[in-house]
């Protein structure tokens, strides 16, 4: 149904001023602050872009609000749904468990909504269209196709424009996603005004509306942030009986329901990612036979992080981080030299590689911003990082700030290096990590050099011999995948227990040419920082051989890696249905 109205501009001026929101969803204390501020900034006329009931507690409390202060309205799905008594909201989500929560709310809204109030929004239409100043005006719920279509800011421009194509107006004003934005499309402008009844899934308890002007037939959109009395609505709805989780989005700005509709750009901006159920309380990694489960050093905390948030063990939503799916371990290639050229690196690290060191002051950023981003652990790897002379600065400041794991290929733990390391002797904040291919020299020396084996068993005496934790890899290879008791035996009996030995299968990356393929899609992500860029995992940080593991440039922050990584995570499980792996870099 459309609806012409021309409105008379203001004494003196050519300008023509309107307020649009969306989804006031049984929040009469938004709606109210609405319809006050957008009095006081001029508006000239206020519209409501549908979707009365939802969410709050006081539906019934909108209709006077609504007709007191001359709001225009449209029907959304959630009123179109009521006014029908439909046992369904149209809300338009294809997951189950983001149906099983639109439906629970729905049930409360249709079932304390008046018969007047339900007859009312039967007159609403279900579009409307005016002239304002020149300026044709198309006001929509969800898109220009359907009363439920989700008109999201990501969509690709032919999405948008097949939208646009559909009305033909200049300026078209959507709601039903409840994330506002704004974009130019041409001569068009959309606009997405949010909703009064929830914040927009940014931390923040303000909702949002739009103010519409139009000024010598040229229009522009104001996004104005509403302060309101979520306090308010918090308590009406705990009165009510209202799910605690409903309440949660109040009172901390984050989405905590229908979270699976949200595009893998939208979702990764938010804090919770995943629902709770769809994650597994542990799983063997790619290509091995071990779990995080049998594992005491890994021990997987489901969406919480160590540092308890009492609200997060009561939700159905977690954030991607801190889960199995992404860990809280921050690799960083300290450089990438090393004085073996293993013929299977899956960085091409070897001594005549470029040593890419990371610097110092670039360092110490990335442990500071590691502290503040939450994680747990810090990898430092490369290469071989006892080449660095400033090691000991980095295991200094690593160690004073988080666990440190330390991996080398132990073959010149002797001299100055080994002394430099005694400064660090009984260190709890410190593990050593090292490979051993094989229970004899043969099978470790034909991938990794001549003479390699034992050095690297005269490196892991001296290094336990300092009182630090010392964890040990082996990488199965062919040749050596008859030795895998044997070597156990040997690093037992060297004072590294059994616990802390891991076989993991051979990469094809870098410079070996077989072994196991992997990629951002199989493998559950590890933040990873090269001195050329962030990467999602420390098997495949090298630009080079590796472009598919590449994140973001050298400058990136680790707040910006950790929005991508779940931003591909997402994308890439949305894409087919399923979950990655993890590949174990690390014991």
């Amino acid at each position: 149904m459309d609806t012409t109205r021309q409105l008379v501009p203001r004494e003196k001026s050519n300008s023509y001023r309107v307020a649009v929101c969306g989804g006031p969803y049984a929040n009469p204390y938004a709606l109210s602050a609405f319809i006050a501020d957008a009095n006081q900034r001029g508006c000239d006329q206020l519209y409501c872009l549908g979707d009365l009931g939802g969410f709050g507690a006081e539906i019934n409390e909108l209709w006077p609000l609504l007709k007191a202060g001359g709001v225009q309205c449209i029907a959304g799905n959630y009123d179109v749904a009521i006014a029908r008594g439909d046992a369904d909201c149209g809300c338009g989500y294809r997951d189950p468990t983001d149906n099983r929560y639109a439906n629970l709310i729905y049930d409360y809204t249709r079932t304390h909504t008046t018969p007047d109030f339900a007859s009312w929004m039967r007159t609403l239409p279900t579009e409307q269209r005016f002239d304002l100043g020149g300026c044709d005006i198309h006001l929509v719920h969800g898109s220009t196709l359907a009363i439920n279509d989700f008109w999201w800011e990501s969509l690709s421009d032919q999405e948008h424009q097949r939208r646009i194509d559909a009305s033909g107006a200049r300026v078209i004003c959507c709601t039903h996603s409840g994330l506002p934005w704004q974009r130019h499309f041409g001569q068009t402008l959309v606009v997405n005004v949010g909703v009064l009844g929830k914040p927009a899934n940014n931390g923040r308890q303000e909702v949002w509306y739009a103010v519409i002007e139009v000024t010598d037939g040229v229009a522009k959109a104001t996004l104005v942030e509403l302060p309101y009395d979520w306090q308010a609505q918090s308590v009406s709805m705990r009165k009510a009986g209202i799910p605690e989780l409903f309440v949660s989005t109040i009172e901390t700005g984050w989405w905590t329901t229908c979270i699976e509709v949200l595009p893998p750009i939208e979702r990764s901006q938010g804090k919770y990612h995943l629902y709770r159920a769809s994650l597994l309380e542990s799983f063997t990694p790619t290509g091995g036979s071990w779990s995080d489960e049998d594992n005491p050093t890994h021990t997987p905390r489901i969406g919480v992080s160590s540092r308890p948030e009492s609200i997060v063990d009561e939700l159905p939503v977690v954030p991607l981080f801190g889960s199995p799916y992404f860990p809280r371990r921050l690799w960083i290639y300290t450089n990438f030299h090393c004085n073996l050229a293993c013929d299977y690196c899956a960085v091409g690290s070897s001594p005549r590689a470029l040593p890419r060191a990371l610097s110092i002051d670039r360092f110490h950023e990335i442990v500071d911003e590691a502290q503040s981003e939450s994680f747990e652990e810090i990898y430092l790897t490369g290469g071989e990082p006892l080449l660095r002379a400033d090691l000991t600065e980095l295991l200094r400041y690593s160690t004073a700030v988080l666990p440190t794991v330390l991996l080398t290929n132990a073959t010149i733990v002797r001299g100055a290096r080994f002394e430099k390391l005694r400064e660090f002797a009984g260190n709890p904040n410190l593990v050593i990590q090292t490979s051993l291919d094989g229970a004899h020299a043969e099978t470790h020396d034909f991938h990794r050099g001549r003479g390699s084996w034992a050095r690297t068993m005269e490196g892991i005496h001296r290094l336990t011999s300092l009182g630090l934790t010392l964890r040990v890899a082996m990488t199965a290879t062919p040749e050596n995948e008859h030795e895998v008791n044997d070597a156990e035996r040997l690093l037992v009996g060297a004072g590294v227990p059994a616990t802390n030995f891991l076989v993991r299968p051979l990469l094809q990356r870098g410079h070996s040419t077989s072994g196991l393929e992997i990629s951002d899609v199989s493998t559950v992500p590890e933040l990873t920082v090269a001195e050329d860029g962030l990467y999602w995992h420390p098997a495949g940080a090298d630009q080079r051989t590796s472009p598919d593991m590449v994140l973001a440039p050298p400058d990136s922050t680790l707040q910006n890696g950790k929005r991508l990584v779940t931003q591909r995570f997402l994308a890439a499980r949305l894409d087919d249905g399923s979950l990655p792996r993890p590949y174990r870099c690390a014991v």
